[in-house]
């Protein structure tokens, strides 16, 4: 960890105007990559059920992008806030919740 924290402009981005958590940086590589993947099928499913107008599933589809954002750091506890071994072990657990929602799908 940093000895001095992040300036605000290291934990947001700005698009479309919208002010939005950026990823925590600590998380390696291929966590962050493992995690946007669920996070993409996951938006990708809320937009497929909806066209199929299947309520079950926009929820277990927003479950998915919910878990990702979470293990990525961009929703729930802040992570500059937060330890570093904390962070790592929520965005661990949450990439492991969404493997056992492949398990169900």
């Amino acid at each position: 960890m940093a000895d001095t924290p992040p300036t605000e402009d290291d934990h947001w981005m700005v698009i479309g105007g919208r002010r939005w958590r950026k990823t925590d940086p600590c998380l390696p590589t291929e966590l962050v990559e493992a995690l946007t993947s669920h996070l993409g099928r996951g938006r990708s499913g809320v937009g497929s059920a909806k066209r199929r107008e299947d309520e079950e599933a926009v929820t277990r589809a927003r479950r998915r992008v919910d878990l990702a954002k979470h293990g990525l750091g961009e929703r729930g506890i802040r992570w500059w806030d937060d330890e570093q071994n904390a962070r790592l072990s929520r965005a661990r657990d949450a990439l492991r919740d969404l493997e056992r929602l492949d398990e169900h799908d």
